[in-house]
């Protein structure tokens, strides 16, 4: 939800230092107005009227720290492989999956770049648009560099840790002359106890400098910290950690269960076809397969999108990605006990581990096809297989009941007069006067 700040903010008014609401219309953001301003301020020290005060309160600091208008001095400080050990394991790393499906697969088609920093300002992951990261380069907005007020100027991710608030920095209102060809709109992520943990940020051309892009950070601010939130009271562990090794993670044969170290969860319809589909396609699937898969219509990506993001709110990191989507490495479901069962040759073990169909009240088009892919599997493998015993465990199934083909071969292969050969004997019997 949007707080007073943001409404006002997306209704294009300000708040004076004072924390008096400006008049509307006071303040200018156009380029020729705000570079009056800036030439004003660098050759005199005064703010003019009309600057958005957020603004004039980030120059006085900007020029307070000592910072060069005309040359930028980034700092880096960390090797290659110290970024990314520290990016892995930055209490924002589990969320990147997230802010790509939400942010950043949008942002590259309008140009962007979005970027995510620490608490410190230092950026470490910038992705989007490869023209725009091209530009921002020049500048040396790239993953490493320390993008502080102090060291930068005013800019969308060093203002808004400077301010603990969301901001939109155009053109000419960044300190530093080489960075305003750029515009850009950032907000702070703060983890479940309150504490900023980094900011997220989009930057680019026309289309940073839009409303809608303010919007944008905001909304999915909000669904990072959610996240975070949900993620505070997932039990830990998943996927397998704390689970009995020889038990498989995910049950989808018969109802969807999820066995956990805390104990076992229903999985909803919708979580439980994603995995199976997933399951079916090890090599992962986009947004846009899955959307296909799961419903014979139309279905979104972004509804897509969405019940992975609840997904994940619920199981962990059970699915990793997000292009394409996969299940997360170790995660097993009862479904490949039953094909490593086939594969090993033994199809009445298969039997025995299975709970029922593959999810048998799903109408997803990718998941029929792949219930009716296992089933054909089971039955081809029982057929095929010397004795008695699978034959017998296939006709008690919901799918084999009714196999004429396997009461006959469980009439030739039982041992004559035995209780199965009769119970075999008398199936078939039933079934010969109900087709007569």
């Amino acid at each position: 939800m949007f707080d007073r700040a943001a409404a006002q903010d997306l209704a294009g008014s300000a708040r004076a230092p004072g924390g008096t609401p400006a008049p509307r219309g006071t303040v200018r953001r156009d380029r020729r107005s705000v570079r009056t301003a800036y030439d004003t301020f660098l050759g005199t020290g005064c703010l003019p009227p009309g600057l958005d005060p957020l603004v004039g309160e980030s120059w006085r600091r900007s020029r307070s720290s000592g910072v060069d208008p005309d040359s930028l001095h980034a700092a880096t400080g960390l090797a290659d492989r110290d970024l990314d050990d520290y990016r892995t394991t930055h209490p924002l790393a589990p969320l990147m999956p997230l802010v790509r499906e939400l942010v950043v697969d949008a942002a590259r088609d309008d140009g962007l770049v979005v970027a995510v920093c620490d608490d410190a300002g230092r950026l470490l992951w910038v992705e989007g648009d490869a023209r725009t990261r091209t530009t921002a380069e020049r500048v040396g907005f790239v993953a490493g560099a320390v993008w502080r007020e102090e060291s930068v100027g005013t800019n969308a991710p060093g203002t808004a840790l400077a301010t603990r608030r969301a901001v939109q920095v155009l053109g000419a209102e960044h300190f530093s002359r080489p960075v305003q060809s750029l515009n850009c709109a950032a907000a702070p992520i703060r983890g479940a106890d309150g504490r900023v943990l980094g900011v997220l940020d989009v930057t680019g051309g026309r289309a940073a400098a839009s409303h809608v892009a303010l919007s944008l950070v905001r909304a999915t601010v909000a669904s990072l910290e959610r996240e975070l939130a949900a993620r505070e009271r997932v039990e830990p562990g998943w996927p397998g950690d704390g689970v009995d090794a020889g038990r498989p993670l995910v049950q989808l044969l018969g109802t969807p269960v999820l066995h956990g170290p805390g104990g076992d969860h229903r999985l909803s319809p919708r979580h439980a076809e994603i995995i199976a589909l997933l399951g079916e396609h090890p090599r992962g699937l986009t947004a846009e397969e899955l959307a296909v898969l799961l419903h014979p219509g139309d279905l979104s990506e972004v509804a897509v999108r969405v019940e992975i993001s609840r997904l994940r709110r619920v199981a962990g990191s059970l699915v990793s990605g997000s292009r394409p989507y996969r299940l997360a490495p170790g995660v097993r479901s009862d479904v490949d006990v039953v094909r490593e069962h086939l594969a090993a040759g033994d199809p009445t073990a298969a039997l025995a581990a299975s709970a029922g169909p593959l999810l048998p009240r799903s109408l997803a088009p990718g998941v029929e096809r792949a219930r009716a892919e296992l089933t054909a599997e089971l039955r081809s493998a029982v057929l095929s297989s010397p004795g008695a015993a699978a034959l017998d465990a296939w006709t008690r199934t919901d799918d084999g009941v009714d196999d004429v083909e396997a009461w006959s071969l469980l009439v030739q292969r039982a041992e004559h007069g035995s209780p199965l050969w009769s119970r075999a004997r008398a199936h078939l019997s039933v079934v010969d006067a109900v087709l007569r």
